[in-house]
């Protein structure tokens, strides 16, 4: 018997939200897309499994759409604090698996985690850090914080690279940074060998604190 599809229930189909449920949609999950406006329902409906306008602080027509059925709840809510806080508390309460919350700010994230969310999310703020790191540095195709001091970011080789090696560069040594992967067109190797010579056009996945990387990316930037 094949394991059964995840299911995931989006709350709020705003940019954010909307774009979740989207891209899940397209990535064959079953997708519930529920917002207060039946106008935003109206627009994602025929982009995802089922869409619904509900008041989700209201605990009754969340339990009547059957939300504790589903494996991730995504609390997108947009500008609307106090109901993002209220249905992260019903959905804690009624033992959602997994939630996922978006903040719209270091306070409003500190509540959410207080209150049972599995995990916060900063679009503007994450969205920002990216966008900044893509505008300063050609070479930076992603950049994704894991905590507050952890990072990893994606970096194509920069010119002074080509034709080294991982040895040769010893990244580690001199910037504290590990590459975890080297991508070549859409291979991606985990496990890259440290003698392979490297190719104009691979992408690096590198890890390391924020500081480091950032010591790593200006320097590169500087040299080519």
């Amino acid at each position: 018997m094949g394991r059964r599809k995840k299911q995931y229930a989006i709350i709020g189909m705003g940019r954010f939200g909307s774009s979740i449920a989207k891209t899940l949609s397209q990535m064959g999950f079953d997708v519930l897309a529920i917002d207060a406006s039946q106008e935003r329902t109206q627009e994602i409906s025929n982009m995802v499994t089922h869409a619904v306008s509900a008041d989700t602080t209201d605990e009754e027509a969340l339990q009547a759409l059957g939300i504790r059925n589903f494996d991730v709840v995504v609390v997108a809510i947009g500008q609307d604090i106090q109901a993002s806080i209220l249905t992260t508390l019903i959905l804690k309460e009624m033992n959602v698996p997994t939630i996922i919350a978006k903040a719209q700010n270091e306070l409003h994230g500190k509540v959410l985690s207080k209150i049972g969310a599995d995990k916060v999310v900063f679009p503007e703020r994450d969205m920002g850090t990216r966008v900044a790191h893509n505008l300063t540095s050609p070479n930076i195709l992603d950049y994704i914080e894991l905590s507050g001091d952890y990072s990893i970011f994606e970096m194509l080789v920069p010119a002074k690279m080509v034709g080294r090696n991982l040895i040769e560069l010893n990244l580690r040594q001199k910037y504290g940074c590990n590459v975890i992967a080297v991508r070549r067109g859409s291979k991606m190797n985990i496990s890259p060998d440290p003698h392979g010579r490297l190719w104009e056009g691979d992408v690096l996945v590198i890890v390391g604190e924020r500081d480091d990387l950032v010591r790593l990316e200006i320097s590169f930037d500087k040299h080519g």
